[in-house]
């Protein structure tokens, strides 16, 4: 019964993270480029281990009844969005993608790790997603089992995120051409103004 419920939180987990966001397109353009893979996953995945966590325990109730946080929320991630847009449409204008390996400076890191903060914690959704829905989800299992529901989202994030960011090494080769990443970022820049768009037209 317990590695049942558990593969039901697997699913459901895998169903919502996977879905394509700014969160993974970021992902994955690090994991193209080689640079702090492992922390860009491991950051993703634990927030989203808190967050999944926190909406079982039942903390998910309490953002689902502040929706002033979530309006606050979608306006900052919509300021943001729409700015990563436009760096994304410099990149595409003057290509400067490439696949030089390395960790690069400090300073290179703190600005990848308040990237991907931003990308995770100014989604508004993300706290419906997995706080507020997996939390939910959780709810009809009876003690031991939530927690194995927990486990199985948690399990999804942790997996999901690992091979986004470590499996994007498999489209190098085509990412050896610059007009690859051209197209690549032309297509964040639209996704990220989409995203920002819907943000502030639909409501939460």
């Amino acid at each position: 019964m317990f590695f049942s419920v558990a593969a039901t939180g697997f699913l459901s987990g895998a169903g919502l993270i996977i879905a394509i966001g700014s969160q993974n397109a970021f992902v994955l353009r690090q994991g193209l480029e080689r640079r702090h893979v492992g922390l860009v996953v491991g950051i993703c995945a634990l927030a989203d281990i808190v967050l999944i966590l926190g909406g079982v325990a039942g903390i998910g109730t309490l953002v689902h009844e502040w929706p002033g946080l979530l309006q606050v929320l979608r306006w900052g991630a919509a300021v943001f969005l729409a700015w990563y847009g436009w760096r994304a449409v410099q990149r595409a204008w003057a290509g400067t993608g490439s696949l030089l390996a390395g960790q690069g400076s400090e300073r290179n890191r703190r600005r990848i790790v308040l990237m991907c903060l931003a990308f995770t914690f100014l989604n508004p959704h993300v706290y419906l997603d997995t706080m507020v829905l997996l939390g939910s989800l959780s709810m009809p299992y009876p003690g031991h089992l939530q927690w194995a529901f927990a486990l199985g989202a948690c399990a999804a994030s942790l997996c999901w995120f690992l091979a986004l960011g470590y499996g994007a090494r498999l489209l190098q080769p085509v990412f050896r051409q610059s007009f690859a990443w051209r197209v690549l970022d032309a297509c964040i820049a639209f996704f990220m103004w989409a995203l920002c768009a819907l943000l502030l037209l639909r409501p939460l």
